[in-house]
């Protein structure tokens, strides 16, 4: 897959960590960094919930709301 160049400002303390990181491990700083945001995007996209599972959430509490809140009691 093709790299692209980007450049952005990070906190010192964040980039000494990362680049300790990067050093332990025997990686290169881009390849940790790439980890990083390639997890923290499937992170984002597994805690939204998809659209069909939403809407049979929101039926089902419209159905039997009561019935949910008496059972929490």
């Amino acid at each position: 897959m093709a790299k692209q160049k980007f450049a952005t400002q990070i906190e010192e303390r964040v980039l000494s960590d990362i680049r300790d990181l990067a050093k332990v491990e025997g990686r290169q700083l881009q390849a940790v960094i790439e980890e990083a945001l390639t997890e923290l995007l499937e992170n984002r996209k597994r805690s939204n919930a998809r659209p069909h599972v939403m809407a049979a959430y929101q039926a089902s509490h419209a159905r039997y709301g009561s019935l949910y809140e008496k059972l929490a009691q």
